[in-house]
């Protein structure tokens, strides 16, 4: 059976599809769109008329998609930029209404405990005791344990995309003024995750989502297109000195630089804060690159018949009944 997750995030819009061989979500297709969404936000998180439109039309080009793909079953999910908007719900119903896909959402914990699954079923038992980050757009997830879920879980208002409307709008590049208000915010609410947490000392710490690999790439570890299984890692004290000069450079430059995408250039910045702070607040010298994120952990779940299902997301049968499509058209 050939299954899909459409992962509907702040920038990009994802398709992952699998035919789960042997139990494993190893991709017999992908497609991605990129939307550049968290750009359409109003000031308080608002999803505007521009930015609902291009959400509706990829959503659209992602069903063509999975057509083609011959999909029978799908998971679809809208993350924090949608989740947390004031007009959440009037976005869904649009993008339900001219696509016949009903995006769910999952909460920041789902998220980290989904993506503490990739991550352990990519490093396997041997990695013991494992510390888990993942800067996304909108949140900042953290999770420790000794099993396939963790035993602790946070997500926190600190992903990479949010940061940057909220604190890096006075320039291109930003001024020093904000940059250490920024600075201060982040190492304020790491603290938080220092004293909220239960968070003994792990044996591996691990990274998952772009930002990360991005940082990764930019302090020097290879490239992505060598392929999933060249190790990877991040240091804190390579990142350090990166956040100085990130700061210090407009987007268009810093979209030159190693692994920095160009639709990811004007928040990079916010992830590098983002990533040494939390480094630094848990004591981390390095984290380990994962290529498995929260879309593997999706299907792994299902593959593994493990309950509990999210609330707020259920897998749907593909294509869509012929009355429900005709709907959607109209």
């Amino acid at each position: 059976m050939r299954q899909a997750v459409l992962d509907v995030g702040s920038n990009t819009v994802n398709l992952l599809v699998t035919e789960a061989d042997g139990g494993l979500p190893l991709p017999a297709h992908t497609w991605k769109l990129r939307t550049r969404l968290a750009e359409r936000l109003a000031p308080d998180g608002t999803v505007a008329g521009s930015g609902c439109r291009r959400l509706v039309d990829a959503v659209a080009r992602a069903a063509e998609e999975m057509r083609r793909a011959r999909v029978e079953c799908y998971f679809a999910y809208a993350t924090a930029s949608v989740r947390d908007a004031p007009n959440r719900e009037r976005v869904l119903d649009e993008v339900e209404r001219h696509t016949g896909i009903r995006l769910g959402t999952l909460t920041g914990l789902e998220e980290a405990q989904l993506t503490f699954l990739a991550a352990r079923r990519w490093l396997g038992w041997s990695a013991g005791p494992m510390l888990l980050l993942d800067i996304g757009g909108g949140t900042l997830e953290v999770a420790f344990g000794r099993d396939r879920l963790p035993d602790s879980a946070l997500s926190l208002p600190l992903g990479a995309g949010r940061l940057t409307r909220e604190f890096l709008r006075d320039g291109d590049p930003p001024s020093a003024r904000s940059v250490h208000h920024l600075r201060r915010h982040v190492r304020e609410r790491v603290r938080e995750i220092a004293a909220r947490g239960s968070w003994e000392s792990p044996r591996t710490a691990v990274a998952a989502s772009k930002t990360f690999q991005q940082l990764a790439r930019l302090t020097g570890s290879p490239p992505l297109r060598r392929g999933p299984f060249v190790a990877r890692e991040l240091r804190r004290q390579a990142l350090r000195p990166w956040i100085d000069r990130l700061a210090a450079i407009a987007a268009a430059d810093r979209q030159r630089l190693p692994g920095v995408s160009a639709h990811r250039a004007g928040q990079i910045l916010a992830g590098a804060v983002v990533g040494y702070e939390v480094m630094r607040g848990l004591d981390v010298p390095a984290v380990r690159i994962c290529p498995w994120g929260l879309r593997e952990g999706i299907l792994l779940r299902r593959l593994e018949s493990s309950p509990p299902e999210p609330a707020g997301v259920t897998w749907r049968r593909w294509p869509m009944p012929p009355a429900a499509e005709a709907g959607a058209r109209h």
